[in-house]
């Protein structure tokens, strides 16, 4: 399965060491250091896994995507008092790995057989 995610804490931290000192111009709704925890979560993983400006992809298994997803929130929940979590997940058994990047290289060859017709 692939599971594509995105996480979003608000609030005050729950973790009272993560305080942030705002320098001037900073924007405070910046989430951008509980997003790079958790997708420190998900590199040390070892799960195939690509990151983009909206959300993080990982595949694998249903019971090892779903524990690193749960991990990588629990994370990104240390920066607020409240996570968001958007999730979308794309399950197809018997295709657990070598499909984050092999729908990319269908699609861009459907893309290319296009532009030549």
């Amino acid at each position: 399965m692939i599971v594509a995610f995105s996480v979003q804490p608000t609030g005050a931290p729950s973790d009272p060491a993560l305080a942030r000192d705002l320098g001037e111009g900073a924007d405070a709704a910046s989430v951008h250091d509980a997003v790079a925890a958790a997708v420190r979560v998900v590199r040390d993983s070892g799960l195939p896994t690509r990151t983009s400006s909206m959300f993080t992809e990982i595949e694998g298994e249903w019971d090892e995507v779903m524990d690193v997803v749960k991990r990588a929130t629990a994370e990104a929940g240390r920066y607020g008092s409240r996570v968001s979590l958007v999730l979308k997940a794309d399950i197809r058994p018997g295709h657990d790995r070598g499909e984050l990047d092999g729908k990319i290289e269908r699609m861009e060859a459907a893309a290319a057989r296009l532009e030549q017709s």
